[in-house]
């Protein structure tokens, strides 16, 4: 009866084990799905749209074949479309019946490229929307949530939401790669392949028992015995026989000579066999019984209805940031203001032109701070499809442990984003609430009624307060506690006045006053409807001679000398710096004061008075 259970056990091992390896090989089907992307005309760019990466659910992986080096970038599908605009592409998206179908998009022409195209009709060339298209290289670009190049381009994973889509190119020029594959993983959990497998070894195991103990319950009994011939008259054993000659000699051997062998050689690859079919199961081969996570409460914050996308994401701020203060390292070194203003403008490329400048005549003139790059603080991307853009950064320092404040702006599709304003934070500076990066904030309007102060009134009221102090009408609306850059510039000013009074005061006068800049003020949202502005200002310090023979020199004072290209004028000096301040206003109704919250003061210029 035992070798009848090891054979079954034997048999129903072997379907078990039979249908768990079936399951992983030949049941289980393809692991991926792929689709070949085809276009009917060549063109130097090809967009795949974010519904034909997620006609599939999953991962996507992105194969793109050709000749020589090939470059991939994915994005806001607004913002790639924006940056295609002017130049001939590939659209591939899908159709109405689900099916991929590739466009191909002309760029668009202006009125004015239009009206000159009609002036010229002659002009064969000029009737070619591609004579008109410029040509843009889409490395580096500040659009691209990530960008890759290499020859047989691969990428994997992608994880790219409907709202997302890809570019690839060779360089802008050529046509764009004939071979574009996109795959998706095909779902192949087989939970029962692995319990199948292992509960057939387990029962296989079983059966090599059952039959060694079949085996050795055939020794014990040795079955049925017949009734012999007879046997002849045992004879008495001599016990005279020497010692050597003595003895039973036994006719089988031993059970433990029978079954000690055959044991070791079936159990063992029985073990072996199971320990190797166990280890090739990998995780989709079993039940998943853990339960799904317990999401984490986090503070919600409600997006206005309506609201536009912010323009970066944290990743693309942090980049963007990096490339700026490359940039602006690599002109700080050369003295290279046409270099610094790829990437700077405003107020910062103002004063880092005008310390270009001193540096070139000055040997000791210290250069520039350098811009820091990380860690990224806080991020405040305005939310806006179209362009110019804005996007606010807080940034520690590491080196010397503190923290900047600046805003950087993005003029059109193809321009990078350059740095328009940066300050230093005050010590104690507490930032108003802001909208997180994945929602920004809407850009308020320079003249706008729903702050205690309009921006563009920013500045003037500002510098009123500077000049007149505890005078000025708006020395309420501003919050003094905590203002160390009104406290500087009223020590600075009180300390130069009284080293000019000693050795001069009967034959000049020095005076000091306060104005707006020339840059414009910047302004996002907060979520106490105020706003945090960014402004320019102007210091301008004035020297003149009071004595009809006076005159005034510079003879200590080569930064002034060498700005206005004089060393003395019978008509006196003037000298700008530039202020780059930025406040947090709150909105109309709030009990608040507008309160400073970082500042950077660096000389603009010099001029003789005429």
């Amino acid at each position: 009866m035992r070798f009848v259970w090891a054979v079954a056990a034997f048999v129903l091992a072997a379907v078990m084990i039979g249908a768990g390896i079936a399951q992983r090989t030949v049941f289980q089907g393809p692991k991926t799905e792929t689709a070949a992307i085809s276009v009917s005309e060549e063109a130097p760019y090809l967009m795949i749209d974010g519904d034909v990466l997620n006609m599939v659910p999953g991962a996507q992986t992105l194969r793109a074949q050709g000749d020589g080096e090939i470059f991939a970038a994915y994005g806001r599908s607004a913002d790639m479309k924006a940056w295609l605009a002017d130049t001939t592409y590939n659209e591939v998206s899908l159709n109405k019946s689900g099916a991929i179908v590739s466009t191909t998009i002309e760029p668009a022409v202006a009125e004015d490229d239009a009206a000159e195209a009609d002036a010229v009709e002659g002009d064969a060339s000029a009737s070619e929307p591609e004579a008109s298209a410029a040509a843009h290289s889409p490395v580096g670009s500040d659009l691209w949530l990530d960008e890759f190049q290499q020859e047989d381009l691969l990428i994997a994973p992608l994880q790219l939401p409907e709202d997302m889509s890809v570019l690839v190119a060779s360089d802008g020029i050529e046509a764009a790669p004939s071979k574009v594959t996109l795959s998706w993983p095909i779902a192949s959990a087989t939970p029962l392949a692995g319990p199948l497998i292992v509960a057939g070894g387990i029962l296989m195991a079983i059966g090599v028992f059952l039959y060694i103990l079949g085996i050795r319950h055939a020794r014990r009994s040795r079955g049925p015995r017949r009734k012999g011939l007879p046997l002849a008259v045992t004879e008495p054993i001599d016990l005279a026989v020497e010692g050597s000659k003595k003895g039973v000699i036994s006719a089988t051997p031993t059970r433990r000579s029978v079954t000690s062998g055959r044991r070791a050689f079936a159990v063992i690859p029985a073990v072996a066999v199971s320990a190797l079919l166990f280890a090739g199961c990998s995780a989709d081969s079993w039940p998943q019984m853990a339960g799904s996570a317990t999401p984490t409460p986090t503070a919600t914050v409600i997006v206005p209805e309506g609201q536009q996308a912010p323009a970066v994401t944290e990743a693309q701020a942090e980049r963007i940031i990096a490339r700026i203060a490359s940039t602006a390292a690599d002109a700080d070194a050369t003295l290279d203001p046409a270099l610094a203003a790829t990437r700077l403008t405003g107020a910062v490329l103002a004063e880092r032109t005008t310390n270009y400048t001193l540096r070139g005549a000055i040997a000791d003139y210290k250069a520039p701070a350098a811009i820091p790059m990380k860690p990224l603080e806080i991020v405040l991307p305005q939310a806006y499809d179209d362009w110019p853009r804005s996007v606010m950064a807080v940034v520690n320092n590491e080196a010397d442990k503190t923290a900047s404040i600046m805003l950087m702006t993005q003029a059109d599709a193809w321009e990078p984003y350059k740095l328009t304003y940066l300050s230093s934070l005050e010590a104690a500076t507490q930032m108003p609430d802001l909208a997180p990066a994945y929602v920004g904030a809407t850009q308020v309007p320079p003249d706008s009624s729903f702050l205690v102060m309009p921006p563009d009134q920013l500045a003037a009221a500002y510098a009123d307060i500077i000049n007149n102090g505890e005078a000025s009408k708006f020395y309420g609306q501003f919050e003094a506690e905590g203002d160390q850059f009104r406290a500087s510039v009223a020590a600075d000013r009180d300390q130069r006045l009284a080293e000019f009074n000693t050795t001069a005061a009967s034959t000049g006068s020095l005076s000091f006053e306060s104005m707006p800049g020339s840059h414009p003020p910047l302004a996002l949202a907060t979520l106490e409807s105020g706003a945090i502005v960014a402004i320019n200002m102007n210091e301008v310090d004035t020297v003149q001679p009071t004595n009809a023979d006076a005159v005034i020199k510079l003879d200590s004072n080569p930064t002034v000398k060498t700005l206005a290209g004089a060393e003395q004028s019978a008509t006196g000096f003037t000298t700008t710096f530039s202020d780059q301040l930025f406040f947090y206003v709150p909105g109309q109704g709030s009990s608040e004061k507008i309160r400073l919250l970082g500042y950077g003061s660096e000389i603009l210029d010099a001029k003789v008075i005429s």
